[in-house]
């Protein structure tokens, strides 16, 4: 394959903040959201992946192995200290724009924290640790990708508290459309209670068939519930190039011309982003 020539490193201030969720397991989020990272280095723009799926799926497909961890986002998430966060973040091997705050098992502990007496006990609110842990070191990057769990706890909580915008990711089938409403009622309810800029600004359709009529019943669907202009185009398609990037533990633009329709896909749904995220820099 031939070489790729390094993409050069822009600078910016004011990160932003930007929750990949969906409460259903296995519809692509760790895609997506590593997909989004290569399109941002592919820019020359530095990204944070948070990964606060206990699976550590992020983690390891971005080449870093737990077992060399001193410190993770479980150690973050526990204490809401900025000092932590710094601590934490460990490089990629995919490129020197991307970095991880990497996950731990003990993330799942974590799940079931709530407000009440702990918040009493520790004088802090649980629900916005994260918010505060990263408030500095966002401004390092371009973009933070936060990388949800498959569930509407206290992670994604935190999560959505932490950030200025939420993209659901949704595969086109039944089953996938069936969390979506929930979904869209914790962004509500984390900005009614913890974080008034959070927005629920997309939906991108994940592992989408080139034809099936019921994938294009189901995307019907799913711009009657989120609105069309929610809907995000591209969709990403059913490609087994991603999952040999996921394997290799590689970026999808690595790949080259085998991953090119899906690398290519990213590109567009990054652009967008970018758009709205820096509209006098897109």
């Amino acid at each position: 394959m031939q070489a790729r020539s390094a993409p050069v490193r822009e600078h910016w201030c004011m990160g932003e903040v930007v929750s990949i969720v969906n409460q259903k397991g296995g519809v692509g989020k760790t895609t997506v959201t590593l997909g989004l990272a290569s399109a941002a280095a592919e820019r020359g723009h530095s990204v944070l992946v948070v990964d606060l799926d206990p699976q550590g799926a992020s983690t390891w497909t971005l080449g870093v192995d737990q077992a060399s961890l001193t410190a993770t986002v479980a150690d973050v998430v526990a204490s809401g200290r900025r000092s932590a966060a710094r601590s934490a973040v460990t490089a990629s091997t995919w490129t020197p724009l991307i970095d991880v705050l990497p996950a731990s098992p003990d993330l799942q502990d974590l799940e079931v924290l709530r407000n009440g007496i702990e918040a009493r006990l520790l004088g802090t609110s649980v629900e916005t640790r994260l918010r505060r842990a990263l408030h500095d070191l966002a401004d390092g990057y371009a973009m933070v990708l936060v990388d949800c769990p498959p569930a509407l706890g206290a992670l994604t909580t935190n999560a959505l508290a932490a950030s200025t915008r939420a993209l659901l990711v949704v595969e086109p089938t039944a089953l996938g459309l069936r969390g979506v409403r929930p979904v869209l009622g914790l962004i509500d309810t984390v900005r009614e209670r913890h974080n008034q800029h959070v927005e629920f600004t997309g939906t991108i359709a994940n592992r989408v068939p080139g034809r099936s009529n019921d994938a294009a019943a189901q995307l019907e669907e799913l711009a009657a519930i989120v609105g069309k202009r929610k809907l995000w185009a591209p969709p990403i398609p059913l490609r087994v190039a991603l999952a040999e990037a996921a394997t290799n533990r590689q970026s999808i633009h690595a790949l080259g011309a085998r991953g090119r329709r899906a690398s290519t896909a990213f590109d567009t749904l990054y652009s967008r982003l970018w758009r709205l995220v820096k509209p006098s820099r897109a």
